[in-house]
């Protein structure tokens, strides 16, 4: 009959972990959380540099060559509001800016797209951005206005 040894081995995070000196969970989230709010204003300015920056966003010629990379471009900038303004929990430029991204992803590439979609949600996000914390009826009809243009635009997406 033969035996079988095994030797247990630790590993290098396991022997951190256990050894005394660390931090309480709770202590760690609090100052994770201390750490995003540092963050918060500088997340903020990028935000509404993206927003200004699809506002100023100007309209290619229907069929012209920078068409389609300019709504690329539209793309891109509201993918970074959702970026900078998700580590701050403001679920409500998220919403509105990945309102846009459903718009410009839906388009048709072989028709002309309508800018005016880009204004109507880069002005909605500039609004948001100018809401005190407390108008959160405002929002909610802002965002609601939104998903109708999404409900309108693309067949099939609800408005809820």
């Amino acid at each position: 009959m033969s035996v079988v040894l095994t030797i247990p081995r630790t590993s290098r995070l396991s022997s951190m972990i256990n050894a005394p000196g660390g931090i309480s969970i709770g202590v760690a989230l609090t100052q994770a959380r201390d750490n995003v709010q540092a963050l918060q204003a500088r997340g903020m300015e990028i935000v509404a540099d993206r927003v200004a920056a699809l506002m100023a966003l100007v309209p290619p010629e229907p069929g012209s060559p920078e068409a389609l990379g300019r709504r690329v471009t539209a793309y891109e900038l509201a993918s970074a509001v959702i970026d900078a303004a998700h580590p701050f929990q403001r679920d409500d430029l998220c919403t509105a800016a990945s309102s846009l991204c459903d718009l410009v992803d839906a388009a048709p590439e072989d028709r002309p797209f309508d800018w005016r979609i880009v204004t109507v949600h880069a002005q909605a996000m500039q609004l948001i951005l100018a809401l005190p914390p407390e108008a959160g009826d405002t929002r909610r009809q802002i965002l609601d206005s939104l998903a109708q243009v999404v409900a309108h635009k693309i067949p099939g997406a609800s408005a809820d």
